[in-house]
């Protein structure tokens, strides 16, 4: 299952980026760019994705990616720790990076 501490444990050896706190929350960070976040109220990972590759993977894998009220007017998707696959994590994380 993926946790805060998976995902620093495949970005923080990357270049740049550092174990931040914003808005409350923990984050990765390169320079002043959030790379990612946690949100504690859906226990969710938050990645940065493009508003058309957002709608695509909640259409295609509605068990693992799905957006909020709060999450729909910005360029991400929240994901389900226990579907996402690490994998297509990695890749986010370094097209983001």
């Amino acid at each position: 299952m993926l946790t805060y501490d998976v995902i620093c444990g495949i970005a923080l050896g990357w270049p740049g980026v550092e174990a931040a706190i914003s808005w409350g929350q923990p984050v990765l960070k390169v320079g002043k760019k959030n790379l990612f976040y946690w949100n504690p109220d859906h226990n969710a990972p938050v990645f940065k994705v493009g508003f058309d590759e957002r709608d695509f993977l909640i259409e295609a894998d509605p068990e693992t990616f799905f957006t909020t009220d709060h999450h729909r007017s910005w360029p991400l998707v929240l994901a389900r720790p226990d579907k996402v696959d690490i994998g297509w994590v990695r890749e986010n994380l370094r097209r983001v990076w």
